[in-house]
């Protein structure tokens, strides 16, 4: 578990960035402000819970790692065949064993 609960401004910052998009790209996918997404990076105010919700679809998270409540990370494996999922869980059981 996070140790800092509240940990909402430098979740989406760095999900936005990872997936490179700018304050003004992500407000327009989500219908709204930049000054809004601006204002959860800065911690000055929070999102609705529909655009909570809107934001774990966009980042492929849970709302309890958007909400700093839960660190682990949700693999997508929509597409996939059971051969590559098998081999993406072995990749990921090689990290575990360090």
């Amino acid at each position: 578990m996070r140790k800092n609960m509240y940990a909402f401004p430098d979740i989406i910052k760095n999900l936005r960035t990872q997936a490179g998009l700018t304050q003004s790209d992500l407000a327009k996918r989500l219908s709204i402000t930049r000054s809004s997404v601006n204002g959860w990076e800065m911690g000055l105010s929070a999102p609705s819970i529909p655009l909570i919700v809107e934001l774990s679809k966009l980042f492929h998270v849970t709302t309890d790692y958007l909400l700093g409540l839960d660190d682990r990370l949700v693999i997508r494996t929509d597409g996939l065949n059971a051969k590559q999922i098998s081999a993406v869980l072995k990749i990921i059981d090689c990290f575990n064993d360090e």
